[in-house]
């Protein structure tokens, strides 16, 4: 059971890439990769309601994202020390420090752009970290 279930109307996924659109004309470089930070919905399954000043603290302070790019040396480690067995993929959620990587807005959605390697782990489902 996640930490704190949020009642999502839309797949957290699906709402993400309506949101962000066409990106298919951004490109991202060498070991980097782009993330759109995940927002809380207002409302948890229980019905209770998070207020907005606490949801906008996930614009900065959140640390869990959707791989929306990558760039084409992200995740690949010759030497096997990094990422042995480690397949980190488009639409993957991840979690990473909130102070690791580049936040930018792409059109009108938070993102970071991180290196590969502050990339901490893959989860299942944005509302397993809190």
């Amino acid at each position: 059971m996640p930490a704190m279930t949020m009642q999502h109307d839309v797949d957290p996924k699906k709402a993400l890439h309506k949101q962000i659109g066409d990106i298919s004309d951004i490109e991202i470089y060498n070991n980097q990769v782009l993330v759109a930070v995940y927002i809380r919905p207002e409302k948890t399954l229980g019905g209770i309601i998070i207020p907005d000043e606490n949801r906008n603290e996930d614009k900065t302070q959140g640390k869990v994202g959707l791989v929306l790019k990558k760039g084409p040396d992200a995740f690949k480690d010759e030497s096997g020390q990094w990422f042995k067995d480690v397949m980190v993929k488009d639409n993957d959620w991840v979690i990473f420090r909130p102070s690791d990587g580049w936040t930018i807005t792409v059109n009108k959605v938070v993102c970071r752009i991180l290196d590969d390697v502050n990339v901490r782990g893959r989860i299942q489902h944005p509302d397993q970290v809190w």
